[in-house]
């Protein structure tokens, strides 16, 4: 690789980790105008991703730890394709009607799943602690079985989500002489 590939992997890596790793944060603690577990589960289970709690904070983990792992060029590979099957859930919440996140399109989750897929793809290039350490964390067959690790994740809770909604019963309408404030 070139020195301009390995400083753009750099660049790639820091903001891309550190987004990602704020966004757990917000999961996780409540930090930076997030609502932690409690607020996050809440929503989570409104959602259809039960128990929200649990599923709250594997989504912080994975952003979390995952995004650090990126920023520091560490297990570069696996930290990727975890964050990339966050991303690939958490589009799964948006229509694909539109794309554009401004039209409530999943355009900010893809991307964040393209770029931990390109992460993943890439390795951290040679200004990583995967590279100081001979790539001890970050070997291909890792990279492969973090990437069918983090499909068949994916996919379970997707599937479940959307099984916990189709056993949900409808909201019935609220007519006025059921409405209290009437």
């Amino acid at each position: 690789m070139s020195k301009g590939t390995d400083l753009g992997l750099l660049a790639l890596r820091l903001g891309f980790g550190a987004a990602a790793a704020a966004h757990g944060a917000q999961k996780l603690f409540g930090w930076f105008g997030g609502h932690g577990l409690e607020g996050t589960g809440g929503f989570f289970e409104s959602v259809g991703f039960t128990p929200g709690k649990r599923n709250a904070t594997l989504a912080g983990l994975a952003e979390g730890a995952g995004g650090a792992a990126v920023a520091l060029g560490l297990a570069t590979g696996p930290a990727g394709a975890a964050l990339t099957g966050n991303m690939v859930v958490a589009s799964s919440l948006h229509g694909f009607e539109k794309f554009f996140a401004s039209d409530g399109g999943p355009e900010v989750p893809l991307m964040y799943a393209v770029v931990g897929s390109a992460l993943t793809l890439a390795g951290g290039g040679r200004y990583s602690l995967d590279h100081v350490t001979a790539h001890v964390l970050d070997k291909p067959w890792m990279r492969l079985v973090a990437y069918a690790g983090a499909a068949s994740a994916a996919t379970a809770i997707i599937v479940a989500r959307r099984q916990e909604l189709a056993n949900r019963p409808e909201p019935q309408p609220v007519t006025v002489d059921e409405d209290p404030e009437a």
